[in-house]
């Protein structure tokens, strides 16, 4: 029986490329944007209207594949946003919104699609978190604590369901050539900040996406994750370096760790 997969923000970036990897595999694919009809070019899955903060836009997006299909397989919980900005200047706001989308929305949709996984008695849920949400980082504290809270959410959630044959996991990539910079929240540069860091710490941020790896990567380790029988509660993807960080972390006395990550972003 052909599997079927709902991947959130399946419009550009890691999540098109999954979509469009899986949809050669032969899975069939039901990937989501806001707005589906500013996409005229012919792809090989079908794109459905989400917003993922609101529950009843989630409800009819999973009742839609539903109806069409009968069955649910996988839901890689892919859609998310940037934000950068002094912890002291970040509007609360932006904070707030900035966990809607990438940690409450995730929930709401595993909480749409549980029902008929412990229904078939199968199932696969793939978290995209981030290699960032292993450490707060200078002037991306916001995400790394939105995606920090979804990895821990996801060894949660996991343990909950196993018992019905569900599988859940985490994928932490790195950085990788997409337009995330672009659509990332940045808090204004203040006038007269206290942060006056914070302008060279966005340039260096945006740089290394832009020199990030192919999103292919991602989509050939989601992929490979749906193979397993068993596959482990995280998995991490990206830059060696990057992928090195969590280990350090682990390893080095809090003061040495700290110092390479203030050298990183030159503070």
């Amino acid at each position: 029986m052909q599997k079927v997969v709902l991947i959130t923000g399946a419009s550009s970036g890691l999540g098109r490329a999954t979509a469009l990897h899986l949809s050669k595999l032969g899975y069939r694919v039901f990937g989501t944007s806001r707005n589906p009809k500013k996409y005229t070019e012919k792809l090989p899955f079908e794109l459905l209207p989400l917003e993922i903060t609101e529950a009843t836009s989630i409800k009819t997006c999973v009742a839609e594949i539903l109806k069409k299909t009968h069955r649910l397989d996988v839901l890689i919980n892919n859609a998310g946003v940037g934000i950068t900005g002094p912890m002291e200047e970040i509007e609360a706001q932006a904070v707030s919104d900035n966990f809607a989308t990438n940690c409450f929305g995730p929930l709401l949709l595993a909480q749409a699609v549980l029902p008929q996984m412990r229904k078939q008695a199968s199932g696969t849920i793939i978290n995209i978190t981030s290699i960032a949400g292993y450490t707060g980082l200078p002037f991306r504290g916001v995400y790394s604590a939105s995606k920090s809270a979804l990895s821990l959410m996801t060894e949660s959630l996991r343990m909950e369901v196993k018992g019905f044959g569900i599988r859940v996991c985490a994928l932490a990539p790195g950085d990788y050539a997409t337009d995330i910079a672009s659509r990332r929240y940045h808090a204004p540069v203040l006038k007269n900040s206290a942060y006056p860091k914070y302008q060279e710490g966005l340039e260096t941020m945006n740089e290394h996406v832009a020199a990030g790896n192919p999103p292919e990567e991602i989509a050939k380790a989601i992929a490979a994750i749906l193979k397993k029988k068993n596959p482990k509660v995280h998995y991490q993807v990206g830059p060696f370096m990057q992928k090195l960080t969590k280990t350090l972390k682990k390893i080095l006395p809090s003061r040495i760790f700290e110092k390479l990550i203030m050298n990183h972003y030159k503070l």
